[in-house]
């Protein structure tokens, strides 16, 4: 009740007044931005933020005098918090989708009296698996009489130490504050040439599956890597000049010097 006493009007503006539902004007179907508008929960919040940053940026350009925007950072909440939680439920009900739509077919139990022709660790483990068949690369020393200094599977297992190592060192190695490949190319081809080395070691972890020569397949794997690390950096080296230029010319027209 009003205070004159009549009853209230629906309203048709999306909202409504003490308890009625908001109905659409007319008899016109609400769009999809109306009904967006009067959702709540998480879908509520998501679209608050999306729209609240898409205005923040608007305004933050219009009254800029720099020729690019400027960086706008936002509180980790609801800002981070939703658009990371909006992520993450996308790709929760991704995986519940496929688990329920496409589950994995379950093979006969494994027979312990009889050895699988092929064993194989785990897909992420093939590089790993890969150095342990480095055998043609441990030397057989003349000294010795022909033998080796130590076991092919020992040697795999230094391997593994040696490459690990080096990973695990190459952050103290580069201490730049580069952001991007082209500023600095020797590093972005050392990077190159690491992933194209863990893909071709993991192939050489799978040889008996892979239909070519195992030799050709041997020195392509460390054949590979080099020429994807020269490519890149001669690339990259050729870019970074007028990478360079263009960059300080937009600094100096952002900031002129003083």
């Amino acid at each position: 009740m009003d205070v004159d006493g009549s009853s209230p009007e629906p309203r048709s503006d999306g909202g409504s007044v003490a308890g009625v539902p908001a109905v659409p004007p007319g008899d016109s179907t609400p769009t999809w931005r109306e009904r967006k508008a009067r959702t709540t929960g998480l879908a509520r919040l998501t679209y608050e933020y999306f729209e609240r940053a898409r205005y923040e940026d608007q305004v933050l350009r219009s009254e800029s005098t720099y020729v690019e925007r400027d960086v706008l950072g936002f509180p980790t909440w609801p800002h981070e918090t939703v658009r990371n939680a909006s992520i993450a439920s996308f790709f929760v009900g991704m995986i519940l989708f496929l688990s329920a739509t496409m589950p994995p077919h379950i093979g006969p139990p494994a027979n312990p009296s009889s050895t699988p022709a092929v064993i194989l660790p785990d897909w992420y483990l093939y590089w790993s698996f890969g150095l342990l068949k480095l055998d043609p690369l441990n030397p057989e020393l003349a000294i010795l009489g022909g033998q080796k200094i130590m076991a092919d599977r020992t040697y795999g297992v230094l391997a593994n130490l040696v490459v690990v190592g080096f990973i695990a060192i190459v952050p103290f190695l580069n201490k730049g504050s580069a952001r991007r490949p082209v500023e600095q190319p020797f590093w972005a081809a050392v990077g190159v040439g690491g992933v194209v080395f863990a893909f071709t070691i993991s192939l050489l972890s799978v040889k008996n599956l892979v239909p070519m020569n195992v030799d050709l397949l041997f020195d392509l794997t460390f054949l590979l890597p080099v020429v994807a690390g020269v490519v890149t950096y001669a690339v990259l080296k050729t870019m970074r000049e007028g990478y360079t230029y263009d960059l300080n010319r937009r600094y100096y027209r952002l900031r002129p010097p003083r």
